[in-house]
């Protein structure tokens, strides 16, 4: 039985590193902010949690038990997307660039982005 728990954690293992390089190399390549979230958020969460997995069965198969590993995993899926979500925001927003920190909301719509009118881009009448 401890056999196949230690080739199943060495496959989650190869998996594991596998996925972060590929999220670490997507990281490097991508040019645009918001396709470089693409690959630290999906590709490293999982490959994270593939090292993970692959610790807790190692872990198992030697006859010891952690609950820190659950929860490092736990708190790794809850907080990537949040992080993802404040830097696409951020992005949007356009707030990258200034040195003082962004007024305050007005009117509740904090979490919408308006875009400006301009002359190049005006709105379609209806046919």
């Amino acid at each position: 039985m401890t056999e196949y728990l230690e080739i199943a954690a060495a496959i989650s293992l190869f998996i594991g590193g596998f996925f972060t390089l590929v999220g670490s190399i997507g990281l490097l390549k991508v040019d645009t902010p918001m396709s470089r979230l693409h690959a630290p958020t999906k590709a490293s969460t999982l490959g994270v949690g593939a090292l993970l997995l692959g610790s807790m069965l190692a872990a198992f198969a030697r006859g010891e038990g952690s609950l820190h590993q659950v929860l490092i995993l736990a708190f790794l899926f809850v907080t990537a997307p949040i992080t993802a979500n404040f830097i696409a925001k951020v992005h949007l927003h356009g707030r990258t660039s200034q040195k003082s920190p962004p007024p305050p909301p007005t009117g509740g719509q904090w979490a919408t982005y308006d875009t400006p009118q301009d002359e190049t881009r005006k709105p379609v009448e209806g046919n």
